[in-house]
């Protein structure tokens, strides 16, 4: 996501930096001192999330933000609690008081990422009745069983030697088949390998932490192997 901290306290942007040069999924475009340096970084390119100081001199965060005609989301900053309602009045997605921890501050990121992949998950299912351009759904065996396998309801699917797991919204398909075999068949916009034992589905991930993934409850780790590739594909939709 692109993102912009805007203060005007020297140490506090500092801070902002540091804390977002340690999240993976964020990439800082401007440090702004003031709100109308805010706004011509708003103008030279398109932004995901602000970070907004709420008291700075001539013009305020929430007047800055009530002013912009396209809202992105927003994470508020402040010394002072009391502001915290007419934040979340505005949908902002947090509301971060300072001095702010980073285990803090990244519940708060991950919080906006999630509503960012949300946003903007690619759809599966190809609307186009002439030609359609992605699968909607595969058959696998389970056993003497085939099982029709909804594309969209696949959240990951986890490697186990000769077989594979497949974990989705409902249920957890178990199948004789490689997880390369399983690879070549799933759409690659939309699904990624992310480890040798692990693919995961894009659209679904909760939020990324350092080399690790989220998926609900599920923790998946990131191979080296993979990670270059995995970072091509994430700036598909950063």
């Amino acid at each position: 996501m692109k993102c912009i901290a805007v203060d005007d306290e020297p140490l506090a942007l500092e801070l902002l930096e540091d804390f977002i040069s340690k999240v993976p999924f964020l990439k800082l475009k401007a440090l702004c001192k003031n709100a109308f340096e805010a706004i011509e970084a708003l103008e030279k390119d398109k932004i995901d999330l602000i970070f907004l100081d709420i008291q700075m001199p001539d013009l305020s965060g929430i007047q800055l933000f009530r002013s912009l005609s396209s809202k992105p989301l927003v994470i508020f900053t402040t010394a002072y609690s009391n502001y915290a309602v007419e934040g979340f009045d505005l949908d902002a997605t947090d509301y971060l008081v300072k001095p702010f921890s980073f285990d803090r501050f990244l519940k708060a990121v991950s919080k906006a990422y999630r509503q960012f992949n949300k946003q903007h998950a690619p759809p599966i299912i190809s609307h186009d009745k002439e030609k359609k351009t992605a699968k909607e759904f595969i058959f696998v065996k389970e056993g003497t069983t085939t099982v029709k396998i909804i594309l969209n309801d696949i959240l990951y699917i986890e490697g186990l030697k000769d077989y594979i797991k497949i974990f989705t919204s409902g249920k957890t398909i178990l199948t004789l088949m490689s997880l390369k075999a399983m690879e070549k068949k799933l759409p690659g916009d939309y699904f990624v390998r992310v480890h040798r034992s692990y693919i995961i589905a894009v659209a679904k991930i909760d939020s990324i932490e350092r080399s690790r993934i989220i998926i609900g409850k599920k923790w998946i780790p990131v191979g080296d192997f993979y990670k270059e590739n995995f970072q091509r594909m994430l700036k598909k939709y950063g």
